[in-house]
């Protein structure tokens, strides 16, 4: 009967379907080992801590990638890796493909290696991790400070706070030139942008002095919260010509003889770098600070506070005269430090 047209027509059918989920499947193939386009070769982007893969392919697109958001976002659920994302700093060049750049943002790439700087780190505790890493191509190995600005493509005459604390992929064996060059860049960039969104009527005449003030807020408190006040008080010292009398800058400037504990003999010798002695800004960063306080630099707290003490437990008390200031001081004197 009319059984067998049916069976032939079924089949034909499933054949068909067969066929067109072959080409459908080869085209996804091919757009996911086709190079996607970049605003600029190299580039380089920042995938947020806690990011999610949407998240993170959103910020890939915002980089310069043409790769809508959606494609990387399902093409990490097809291949089941979307909850690996990697936090940090990446660098990617023309021809790199959709399948390439997932492997890259998962912990699907084995060549990758990653190096952290912690923010708060000096310039020479980052060149120290740098110089014993492993999978790092050693270029700069002890070379003059001067030199390795040089080679980094930066022209400030100090080192001290021109990186950008962060968790930098890289391929296995890439030299320390591209490391340095690349957190120098991200500081940069960083840097720029806070400074176009900065307050109005702040104390400094350039995006450097910012760096400068960034890095007392960065070594002056670890908390967060804190140091858009801290970085009020500061700023406010500035204003009125006071001293801003902050110790981690007088630390600094006694490099190797700081011994870990500060006497009253060291606020009282001169160095570049000590507030005690010398009216406004140091001549340059102490530390290499993170966002947090590049923001809290450019958008201090709206305050009239000129002092501040530590309560001993990590917080801050911030007073606007020197007796409340004093008060202050007679209370948590026992348990923190002073201002």
């Amino acid at each position: 009967g009319n059984a067998l047209p049916m069976l032939r027509f079924l089949r034909r059918l499933f054949l068909l379907a067969l066929l067109l989920s072959g080409i459908l499947a080869a085209g996804i193939w091919w757009v996911f080992n086709s190079p996607v386009g970049l605003r600029t070769s190299p580039l380089d982007f920042t995938v947020a801590p806690g990011s999610s893969l949407r998240t993170a392919a959103q910020q890939v697109t915002d980089a310069g990638v043409s790769l809508p958001p959606i494609a990387l976002t399902a093409l990490g659920r097809i291949l089941g890796v979307d909850a690996q994302i990697k936090a940090g700093s990446y660098e990617i060049r023309t021809g790199i493909t959709p399948l390439e750049l997932l492997r890259k943002l998962t912990r699907g790439d084995v060549t990758q290696a990653e190096i952290l700087f912690v923010e708060g780190w000096t310039f020479r505790q980052l060149r120290e991790k740098l110089d014993a890493h492993p999978d790092v191509r050693h270029e700069l190995r002890g070379l003059p400070e001067a030199e390795l600005l040089k080679r980094i493509g930066a022209n400030e005459a100090l080192a001290e706070g021109l990186f950008f604390p962060d968790t930098y992929l890289f391929a296995k064996n890439s030299s320390d030139t591209e490391i340095m060059a690349r957190a120098y860049r991200a500081m940069k960039r960083h840097i720029d942008r806070e400074w176009q969104q900065r307050a109005s009527n702040l104390p400094y005449r350039t995006p450097y002095e910012a760096l400068v003030m960034a890095s007392i807020v960065e070594k002056e408190t670890g908390r967060a919260a804190d140091r858009p006040m801290i970085a009020s008080v500061f700023v406010n010292r500035l204003r009125v010509n006071m001293l801003l009398q902050t110790d981690p800058t007088v630390i600094y400037g006694l490099g190797d003889r700081f011994d870990g504990n500060i006497r009253k003999r060291d606020l009282l010798t001169d160095t570049p770098y000590n507030t005690y002695t010398r009216p406004g800004l140091p001549p340059g960063p102490i530390a290499n600070p993170g966002l947090a306080s590049l923001r809290a630099a450019l958008n201090p707290a709206s305050s009239d506070a000129l002092y501040f003490v530590a309560r001993g437990d990590g917080t801050s008390q911030f007073s606007r005269t020197l007796e409340e200031h004093n008060q202050a001081v007679v209370r948590y004197q026992l348990k923190g430090g002073k201002r």
